[in-house]
């Protein structure tokens, strides 16, 4: 199945040339100049990637990136900008932004930034609009922040778990990096130890696991991050 890419940019050159790009490289390709255009269009479609600029009239991209996560949180977005500040970047990722890349960039680096999305999305065990996990008898909320073990238990747990869960579980069997769990779930916001990441882990398995010491499921790679196996 063709991938299909939402792209909006307000400068007219720029926006041809990508599209352009991204088709040659096979993808279908819809383009908007307007924020607010685009978020009218957007409501009841599905992309598989979104590519957003921030400085658009109509409606910015921060606001159009905080509606589209209202109703869609699984839709991989890449903020295109010449807003590249660290204050703009972690901003850009709170909202729900997957990457960043500040403007001027080289095509091809988009284009390997947009490879690399789609994958790790068309890797991800959770589809869209698929809000509930279930593995070894354990079955997970994402949207009541409710985990059910496999012994009948019912755990209302934090935000934050439910992210960490998140991120593990889409990248299952792959060893997430601590650098993309930070950015991914605490959003450089605080800098979280080595030790506060790993207690995670070993409430995870407290909560799913037959024997917490010998886990099958939620592994620490020492050095290196983190994996989920179903």
């Amino acid at each position: 199945m063709e991938d299909t890419i939402l792209l909006i940019e307000d400068e007219k050159n720029l926006l041809s040339v990508i599209k352009l790009n991204l088709e040659m490289d096979g993808y279908a390709v819809t383009a908007f100049d307007n924020g607010e255009t685009a978020w009218q269009k957007f409501r009841g479609s599905q992309y598989s990637l979104i590519i957003l600029d921030v400085m658009l009239p109509g409606m910015d991209g921060f606001e159009l990136c905080r509606n589209i996560r209202k109703v869609d949180k699984h839709t991989p977005i890449l903020f295109l900008t010449a807003r590249g500040d660290a204050e703009d970047r972690i901003r850009g990722l709170k909202l729900g932004a997957d990457d960043y890349l500040p403007k001027p960039f080289h095509l091809e680096e988009l284009l390997l930034r947009v490879k690399g999305l789609l994958k790790r999305s068309s890797h991800a065990e959770l589809a869209h609009g698929d809000d509930v996990f279930s593995f070894g008898g354990n079955r997970i909320n994402f949207l009541s922040y409710e985990i059910l073990t496999a012994d009948g238990i019912k755990h209302q747990v934090s935000k934050r778990e439910i992210e960490l869960l998140r991120l593990l579980i889409d990248h299952k069997n792959e060893v997430v990096p601590r650098d993309t769990i930070l950015e991914k779930v605490w959003g450089y916001e605080t800098a979280p130890s080595t030790r506060t990441v790993d207690n995670y882990i070993v409430s995870f398995r407290k909560y799913f696991e037959e024997d917490p010491k010998n886990p099958k499921h939620f592994h620490s790679i020492r050095g290196v991050g983190y994996k989920f196996t179903e």
